[in-house]
């Protein structure tokens, strides 16, 4: 996994092969980086990253200049591994070892992009609960987007605050916005 812009642009990171972790292809983020672009001042972003796995998606808006990136996953090697990566590159990047569903019922935080990268075996209802969740508890920012990895063979179009989805390769990312 490489970094492909910002600060730290062409670093290769290196996970531990035991981690239970499908990280987001190069081309792939790079896409979704560069529709945020357009949206978005990355300094003064404020991101919630579900199923963080590797952090590659954390790291990514740190190089970038994002501050404030809270990492949740709820593998203990997942959360050491970023937050051993976070402190290497001195990135900002909180952690927080989790069930997702059990941190999106109970937390204050919110965010103007929550990203998640659930198993891409997750169930169409296991994908909705992420948006109802997050949008019952008025997670995301006014001008935020929610926005979820899957699979190509899943589709979110008809899920509540559905807004658009981009294709790149086997991937779809499916935004969701207020």
């Amino acid at each position: 996994m490489r970094i492909i812009s910002g600060k730290y642009k062409g670093k290769r990171l290196t996970a531990p092969k035991k981690l239970p972790v499908r990280p987001t292809t190069d081309i792939a983020k790079e896409g979704l980086f560069n529709i945020l672009n357009n949206y978005y001042n990355f300094s003064q972003l404020s991101v919630i990253d579900l199923f963080a796995g590797t952090g590659n998606i954390s790291y990514e808006f740190a190089s970038r200049g994002t501050e404030h990136i809270i990492a949740i996953d709820s593998h203990y090697a997942c959360m050491g591994f970023i937050k051993n990566t976070a402190k290497e590159l001195d990135f900002s990047i909180e952690t927080i070892k989790s069930d997702v569903y059990s941190y999106l019922e109970k937390t204050r935080h919110n965010a103007d992009i929550i990203f998640a990268d659930p198993p891409y075996d997750f169930t169409k209802k296991q994908f909705t609960k992420i948006a109802e969740l997050v949008f019952k508890n008025d997670l995301i920012n006014d001008e935020g987007f929610l926005i979820i990895e899957h699979s190509k063979h899943t589709s979110l179009e008809d899920a509540p605050y559905f807004d658009n989805s981009r294709k790149y390769g086997g991937s779809v990312f499916s935004f969701f916005k207020k």
